[in-house]
Parts: structure tokens; C-alpha cells; sequence
């Protein structure tokens, strides 16, 4: 299984749109088409499809300048309904986590999530973000530390 991410373009953006999370998740997660226009008015998002085998199977988008918690801020993971349950998105944070590292500065990654979101705390949880009690209104934000 061969996974990678590639910037967001004209070529893929559209497919983005059409992929779905399970009913379940709904409640949890904006649909990419929100992410995608809230990209295009904030431009330190950096949203990328995940690719798996050539083809589109997900969606990310993280903030390339630090935000609360003086630190760089995960805005989207998202898995296809189709794909999840095989560890693609476990494997594309990692690949996202590794580029986030290069950015300026970096000593903190964060990202929020309702915490009845059983699929992104195991996710968070595996990929080593610690939950310091961090609360912004209905989520919690969890923290990964970097070079320290």
C-alpha cells in the first residue's frame, strides 16, 4: 500500500469534495468542501488529498503559522468511508506530522476534537498527542510535542 499526499490543485480538488465519512462521523466533521473554501480565505491553510495506490482516499489540511497554544494547529484528517479501518489515515497524519515538523519554530502540534469522537482520540492517541485538558468550546485539543 503506497501512501502520499499531494498539494490540493484544480486536478483534485473536486474528487476531495465527493468523498464521504461514515454516517456516524457526521456529527463530528465538516464536509472537505467547507475546508477546501475555508482554504482558499485563509491562506496558511495547506490542504493536501491523501492519495493511497493512486487513488484519492482522503483529505488533510493543517496551518503552516501557530495559533492557540503557540502551536501549529491540524484542521482536517479525514478517511473516506470506503477506506477507513485499513491504517491509511494513520500512515498519511504520520506523513503530515513528519512535513508540520519542518515548519518555523515548531515545538507543539495541536488539534481539536469532540471528545465522543472515538475514531480520532484512538487515532491522536496512537500518533502520541497528549491531552493536557486543553478545552475550546465542544472539543478538546490534544498536543503532540516536537524536538523536545
Amino acid at each position: 500500500m503506497e501512501i502520499r499526499l499531494q498539494e490540493l490543485s484544480s486536478k483534485n480538488w473536486y474528487e476531495c469534495c465527493q468523498l464521504e465519512i461514515s454516517e456516524e462521523q457526521k456529527e463530528y466533521i465538516d464536509t472537505n468542501a467547507i475546508s477546501i473554501a475555508q482554504s482558499k480565505f485563509e491562506v496558511t491553510l495547506k490542504p493536501y488529498a491523501i492519495i493511497c495506490d493512486g487513488a484519492i482516499v482522503g483529505f488533510l489540511m493543517y496551518n503552516s503559522v501557530k495559533e492557540e497554544l503557540d502551536g501549529y494547529w491540524i484542521y482536517r484528517i479525514m478517511i473516506d468511508k470506503k477506506f477507513q479501518g485499513k491504517g491509511i489515515g494513520k500512515i498519511a497524519s504520520e506523513r503530515m506530522l513528519f512535513e508540520m515538523s519542518k515548519l518555523p519554530d515548531v515545538k507543539k502540534i495541536v488539534v481539536g476534537y469532540h471528545p465522543d469522537n472515538l475514531g480520532a482520540h484512538n487515532l491522536y492517541s496512537k500518533l502520541g498527542f497528549i491531552d493536557n485538558g486543553d478545552r475550546f468550546g465542544k472539543e478538546m485539543a490534544v498536543v503532540k510535542y516536537i524536538n523536545e
